[in-house]
């Protein structure tokens, strides 16, 4: 039993969240105890809603114990709403929608239990307006079956389910329901046994929803004057020879009509006309018709359409009939060509080079199709055709006449005849020009031009305009004539395209002569320019880069060109910029960074955008050209005294003898070589008073020998007395005493005269002279001091020389 009992509570909550499960979280059931009622459920939209919801807990399973909180929903929205007791233990809630602004919604009747919300009751509130009055009802009846077909305009939505219908009576019948339009739609068929022909009936649409109902205005018709027929047919067309600008037409009803007076229309038009040409006022059952005014050599479509005569306005046309076109036949052109030349000297043969262009005449003046175009040098006369300088069937000619031609004439000719010739006189262009020209956009293919008339009286003006492109062309139909003198205004449109630059230039035509002409430029439309220049380095130092560009070709502008911006930056330094006037094609940009990279593009600009260039990498350099000139001097100046230096080095034996002249020792010499093997044995007599010590020479002075003598060449003198010999000397000087000076001579005693014998000077020490090889008495003493102790390098030619 204890188990029974504690099972209980978890079956009813069980069974509770099973039911609520079924008929609240679908929103589409709701549960036996709980009751939700909605006043109204269709209101107008923006209106007050009223709802209550009633819940018993002796029908609610689980709910008969503990407080129940009901709470409303709108769709997916909480919204609050009041809660009491009511009669007999049930739990009553109330909720009010002050503005109740969806179309359509559901309201949700919820409970709390066990922390959930619970959905126990729904109603749906739908909201519109009430229907609209049908406007423009207009019916056709259809003669194949008699039907009556009515159409009709539907006022604004009402969002509500409407119910319409076209209700119809006769003149002592009751309003009966005519038929009622199927899938929404706005029109529907009353059958023909509801129909009263040739009687008036009362027609009107009706339009019901639960918020009221609206008809429209109520149409009296017969159903015969409504009657659509079919259209009739054209027979035939053709022109009336005696009246040559007129037609003939000739046309049949629709079959079932033939019976009935009816009223038709034509309509007609060229291929280049830009709309139908309508003629009304066509009565008859049927038969032809005629109509003037039509243009030679013009080929026509014609159409035409039907309806009873005595319909009322609202009866409705028939369809227009299948189209029949025509070609009215042709006459001789008509009127003066708008004609423009160039004359020119053509070379020294006396002749003049005229090129002469003119407008092709219009479709009214042609009268058919031109087959070409004469140009002579005299009128055409009656009995005599005068020769052709040009036959062409273009609008244009060049040709040569005699120097003294003033005037030409043209004319067009066509299948049916020739037109009058025009006379074109070839005047100079040497009169006053205009002021003030200057061209504005009229639209993408378009522009208009202004002037300031001048003083003189001006008979014409001729327009002329040239597409600018970079390689050279000309455009022979560029050109038009303005026949007004007093106009100051003209509008070009042949040729003109967006984006393209155009020469305009405007000749005034005065009496006697062609006026100066003027010239401007101007663009139908601009946009950015289609690529900007490409930079390029001309030149760049530490602090200044020097660049250009190549300006753009016309084509690809798009628009005057306004400005040139040069952009600049290192990976240190902020974007800068410059604007270079478009007639620039270069810029130097001064005070940058030494060896510093720079990213640099130019942006070309238009009045009506903008387009930047690809980017150009730069490095500064480290020095200028002055700075790198005054480098190469130095260095290279640097590089002369090195060599001379290495020079120096490499003679340095040389230079030693140019700067520090070589001093021989004595002591060290080999001038001992000189003396003969038994010089040496013979004993030197000095004085014993004092030790010979070593000779030292401070100068020694070697005296080159004359030029072009040769040792032993030269003949002696005879043998003169020998003088007396002279006594062993031997100069005492102190030990470590050097001797001042000594002289050595470059040439051998051999070679030279015999001189007077010298005094002998304080440092030599001389013997007696022998008669030997030398010429002298007796050979050199072997104990002279200078000679024995001198040694020069290279002294084995120094044996020829003497001492001084």
């Amino acid at each position: 039993m204890a188990r029974r009992g504690a099972g209980t509570p978890f079956l009813r909550q069980l069974s509770l969240l099973l039911l609520l499960h079924l008929g609240g979280e679908c929103g589409v059931r709701t549960l036996g105890c709980a009751s939700v009622t909605v006043s109204p459920p269709i209101v107008a939209l923006g209106s007050a809603v009223t709802a209550s919801c009633t819940i018993q807990r002796e029908l609610c399973h689980g709910l008969q114990q503990g407080k129940v909180r009901i709470s409303w929903m709108l769709d997916n929205k909480l919204v609050a709403g009041s809660q009491h007791q009511g009669p007999g233990g049930t739990e009553v809630s109330n909720l009010t929608l002050p503005r109740f602004n969806h179309t359509q919604a559901r309201l949700f009747c919820c409970v709390e239990w066990n922390g959930t919300r619970q959905r126990v009751g729904m109603a749906e509130i739908r909201a519109g307006y009430p229907p609209a009055k049908p406007l423009n009802l207009s019916c056709v009846l259809n003669l194949s079956d008699y039907g009556l077909t009515c159409r009709w305009e539907q006022g604004t939505e009402s969002h509500l389910p409407t119910s319409v219908v076209l209700k119809c009576t006769g003149s002592r019948a009751q309003a009966v329901t005519g038929c009622t339009p199927r899938g929404g739609h706005r029109h529907c068929t009353v059958p023909r046994r509801l129909l009263q022909l040739y009687r008036q009936m009362e027609l009107w649409v009706s339009a019901t929803n639960a918020l009221g109902t609206a008809e429209s205005e109520r149409l009296h018709i017969d159903p015969m004057d409504v009657a659509k027929l079919d259209p009739p047919t054209l027979q035939s067309i053709q022109s009336i020879p005696f009246q040559t600008d007129c037609i003939a037409l000739a046309w049949d009803v629709a079959w079932g009509t033939e019976h009935m007076e009816l009223q038709c229309e034509l309509r007609y038009r060229a291929p280049e006309d830009p709309a139908w040409a309508l003629v009304s006022g066509i009565i008859g059952q049927a038969g032809g018709a005629r109509r003037c005014g039509f243009l030679f050599g013009t080929l026509y479509r014609f159409q035409m359409r039907c309806r009873r005569s005595s319909a009322s306005p609202l009866a409705s046309w028939s369809e227009w009939s299948p189209s029949r076109n025509y070609t009215t036949h042709e006459k001789a052109p008509t009127g003066k060509l708008d004609v423009w030349w160039g004359a020119q000297p053509a070379g020294s043969g006396g002749r003049l080079e005229v090129q002469l262009r003119w407008k092709a005449p219009g479709q009214r003046e042609a009268n058919g199709r031109v087959l070409g175009y004469r140009v002579t040098l005299s009128p055409r006369r009656r009995g005599r055709d005068p020769a052709s300088v040009c036959n062409t069937t273009h609008t244009q000619c060049n040709f040569s006449v005699p120097a003294a031609t003033r005037r030409v004439y043209l004319s067009a000719y066509n299948a049916a005849g020739e037109s009058a010739p025009t006379e074109v006189i070839l005047l100079e262009r040497k009169g006053q020009p205009l002021a003030g020209l200057r061209a504005v956009p009229g639209g993408e293919h378009s522009l208009w031009v202004h002037w300031e008339a001048p003083l003189a009286p001006v008979t014409a003006y001729i327009l002329e305009w040239q597409r600018v492109t970079a390689e050279p062309g000309h455009c022979s139909t560029c050109w038009q004539m303005e026949r007004d003198g007093a106009a100051s205004t003209a509008l070009i449109q042949d040729g003109i395209e967006p984006f393209q630059c155009y020469n305009i230039s405007l000749y005034p035509l005065y009496e006697g002569t062609v006026g100066v002409p003027v010239h401007t430029t101007a663009y139908s439309q601009q946009k950015a320019p289609s690529h900007a220049p490409k930079l390029h380095l001309k030149r760049i130092s530490k602090s200044e880069a020097e660049l250009c560009w190549e300006p753009l070709p016309v084509e690809m502008q798009n628009g005057f060109i306004t400005s040139y911006t040069i952009f600049w930056a290192s990976s240190t330094s902020s974007v800068a910029s410059a604007t270079v006037n478009p007639s620039l094609s270069s810029f130097a940009i001064r005070g940058l960074k030494p060896s510093t990279l720079y990213k640099v593009h130019i942006m070309a600009s238009t009045a009506a955008g903008s387009t930047n260039g690809t980017s150009l990498t730069l490095v500064t350099t480290v020095l200028d050209d002055s700075e790198i000139q005054f480098l190469f001097l130095s260095l290279g100046l640097v590089f002369v005294g090195l060599m001379v230096l290495l020079i120096c080095f490499q003679k340095n034996e040389r230079m030693k003898e140019q700067l520090w002249p070589s001093v021989p020792d004595p002591a060290n010499s080999s001038l001992g070589k000189w003396v003969p093997a038994a010089a040496p044995q013979e004993p030197l007599q000095v004085l014993a008073a004092r030790e010979p010590g070593p000779a030292a020479i401070s100068t020694v002075t070697v005296l080159e020998g004359e030029p072009g003598k040769q040792p032993g060449k030269e003949h002696p003198a005879p043998a003169a007395v020998p003088p007396a010999l002279p006594r062993p000397y031997v100069r005492q000087e102190g030990p470590g005493e050097p001797v001042q000076y000594a002289r050595v001579g470059g040439a051998g005693y051999r070679g030279q005269r015999l001189l007077p014998e010298p005094a002998p000077r304080f440092y030599e020490n001389l013997r007696g002279r022998g008669d030997g090889e030398w010429g002298f008495l007796e050979e050199p003493p072997a104990t002279f001091p200078l000679l024995q102790g001198l040694r020069i390098g290279g002294a084995e030619e120094l044996h020829e020389c003497r001492a001084d």
